[in-house]
C-alpha cells in the first residue's frame, strides 16, 4: 500500500485507510466477531490508518480495534480516533446536525484530559498516534481545546493532532497555538465543498485532508440499499426526488467505470486520491471482502480527460439535497 504525508510534523500513513464507524450499527447491524474480522482483514492488507472516535458505540467502537490489534505489533497500525462528543453524561452544548439528532459538544481543558485518557485504556496502547477533536465546542475558544490537546503531545500521550468538521477560520486559530497535522472532513464527488475555503486554508498551512464518506455515504458505488435502521433514511440525499436526481447524475460515473474495467468505489476513491498528494480517504465498509477492493483504488490512474470529465459531472454544489453537518 502507498502511504502519504500528512501535514509537515511527520504524519504518515497509508493511501487508502479505514473508517470503522460503520461497524457501529449506522448501515446495518454487524456483530462483533465479523467487525474484528473486518479490521484484521484491513491490516492483513497493509491499510493500516484505522479511524475509529471515542464517541462510536460508547468506546465499543476503539474496543473493537483493541481486539483486533491483539497479538500484533503496535506499529502494524495507525490509530486515529477523536473525542469532543459527549456521551458520558458530562454536561456540554447541543449542536443540531440535521441528521434527526442532536450531539453534544465539550472541547474544555478538563474534558480533554479525561477523553484522552479513556480513548488509550479502550484502544489498549501507550501513545495515540492521531487525535483528532471531533466537532469544535461552540462554547469553548478553540485555542482553549488545541491548548490541552497539546498538552497530551507533551507529555507523550499523542504523536500528531488533528481537528474535523471546523472552519478555515477555526483552523487557523488552532494552528497558531500548536500544528495540526490533519484535518477531517466530509469530501468526495458527492460532496467538494471543502474546495472552496477549507482545502486552500490547509495546503498554505500544510496541512493534510483525510476525508470522511469518500463515498458518498454508499452512494457513489451504485449499490447502496438503505435498511429499515440504516441512517441514511434520514438523509435528504437519499430522499425522494433528490435520491432520483442524484441517480441520474452519477449514472456515467457507474458507465466510466465499467469503461475502464473498475468498480464505481474505486472509480470515486481514485478521483479523491488524484486531487493532491496531502490527501487520504478513509472509507469504511462492514465487509472484509470490500476491503481489497478499496485499497486497489490506490493503483488506479486517471488520465487529464477522465479527471475533467468527472469534474464537469459534478461540480461543487450539484448533489441535490444540500449538505449536513
Amino acid at each position: 500500500m502507498q502511504t502519504r504525508k500528512l501535514g509537515s510534523q511527520g504524519l504518515e500513513v497509508t493511501a487508502i485507510g479505514y473508517g470503522a464507524m460503520v461497524l457501529e450499527g449506522y448501515y446495518g447491524g454487524v456483530g462483533d466477531a465479523e467487525a474484528i474480522e473486518t479490521i484484521r482483514q484491513a491490516l492483513d492488507l497493509g491499510v493500516s490508518h484505522i479511524d475509529t472516535a471515542d464517541a462510536y458505540g460508547g468506546g465499543h467502537n476503539e474496543g473493537l480495534i483493541k481486539q483486533a490489534l491483539a497479538g500484533r505489533p503496535r506499529e502494524s497500525a495507525t490509530i486515529a480516533t477523536k473525542f469532543g462528543i459527549v456521551f458520558d453524561g458530562t454536561p456540554g452544548r447541543d449542536l443540531v446536525t440535521g441528521w434527526g439528532h442532536t450531539l453534544t459538544l465539550n472541547g474544555e481543558p478538563a474534558y480533554v484530559q479525561k477523553s484522552l485518557d479513556r480513548s488509550l485504556q479502550t484502544l489498549g496502547v501507550d501513545v495515540i498516534d492521531l487525535w483528532y477533536l471531533h466537532y469544535p465546542d461552540p462554547a469553548t475558544p478553540i485555542e482553549e481545546t488545541v491548548a490541552a490537546m497539546a498538552e497530551g503531545v507533551r507529555a507523550g500521550k499523542v504523536r500528531y493532532l488533528g481537528l474535523s468538521n471546523l472552519t478555515a477560520e477555526q483552523l487557523r486559530r488552532a494552528h497558531a497555538v500548536h500544528p495540526i497535522s490533519a484535518v477531517q472532513y466530509e469530501y468526495s464527488l458527492w460532496r467538494r465543498e471543502a474546495e472552496l475555503e477549507l482545502l486552500p486554508t490547509m495546503r498554505e498551512l500544510g496541512i493534510g485532508l483525510v476525508p470522511w464518506s469518500p463515498l458518498g455515504s454508499g452512494f457513489l458505488t451504485g449499490s447502496a440499499s438503505v435498511g429499515e435502521n440504516d441512517f441514511r433514511q434520514i438523509n435528504p440525499r437519499f430522499q425522494g426526488e433528490n435520491r432520483v436526481a442524484n441517480e441520474d447524475r452519477f449514472a456515467p460515473l457507474h458507465e466510466m467505470a465499467k469503461r475502464l474495467g473498475i468498480t464505481s468505489a474505486q472509480l470515486a476513491l481514485a478521483w479523491v486520491l488524484h486531487q493532491g498528494d496531502d490527501i487520504a480517504p478513509i472509507p469504511g465498509t462492514r465487509k472484509a471482502a470490500r476491503i481489497a477492493e478499496n485499497a486497489a483504488a490506490a493503483s488506479v490512474v486517471l488520465s487529464a480527460a477522465d479527471l475533467a470529465y468527472l469534474n464537469d459531472l459534478a461540480p461543487v454544489g450539484a448533489t441535490a439535497g444540500g449538505t449536513l453537518v
